[in-house]
């Protein structure tokens, strides 16, 4: 008998869970539309970006300009992306 109880109110929990999330999806479609829900600012502008890049193009160190720009070296690889060098005997 408890094994049914038990598992009566398991499926109640999770219906009650699936109602929430449901809510949930049709409060942020509505806030997307609405222009509420727009997700974080970049870190840096698109002037400050093509600075960024063009500098690591002339061979600045990575790390100085991160710590320059104020932003961590993961976002630094997120606007100058590195090109991926193929795996060969010789690292070519």
């Amino acid at each position: 008998m408890s094994n049914l109880l038990l598992s009566v109110m398991g499926a109640f929990a999770q219906f009650e869970r699936e109602l929430i999330r449901e809510r949930q999806h049709e409060g942020i479609a509505i806030a997307k539309r609405e222009g509420k829900y727009t997700g974080r600012k970049p870190s840096l502008s698109p002037t400050r970006a093509a600075e960024l890049r063009r500098r690591v193009a002339d061979g600045d160190s990575k790390t100085a300009l991160a710590r320059e720009f104020g932003i961590s070296r993961d976002t630094l690889y997120r606007y100058v992306p590195v090109k991926k060098r193929r795996a060969g005997k010789f690292g070519k």
